[in-house]
């Protein structure tokens, strides 16, 4: 097969791709990904205890979590709304 007929193809599967996403968008099967200013989860930040221990600083919509971090596993130390601790509303 010559060049020519190898980006044919390639450009058809491609275009084939294209064309089922499109119709399975539009029966609802397959969702759009969410665009990122709309994320609800966040890692605010991380505090380094040990090289194998660490605290996280997690936003979870209006909530705050403290998570502790370690070989063993995670664990929830602390739960508090996110205003509590001087943050701003989500939009």
């Amino acid at each position: 097969m010559d060049l020519f007929g190898q980006m044919a193809s390639v450009a058809g599967v491609l275009a084939l791709l294209a064309v089922t996403l499109w119709w399975l968008r539009r029966r609802g099967m397959a969702a759009v990904l969410p665009r990122r200013g709309g994320r609800r989860l966040e890692a605010v930040e991380r505090l380094p205890l040990g090289p194998q221990h660490s605290l996280h600083l997690i936003r979870l919509g209006e909530q705050a979590l403290v998570v502790a971090c370690s070989p063993a596993g995670c664990r929830v130390l602390a739960t508090r709304t996110w205003r509590e601790l001087g943050g701003e509303a989500l939009p």
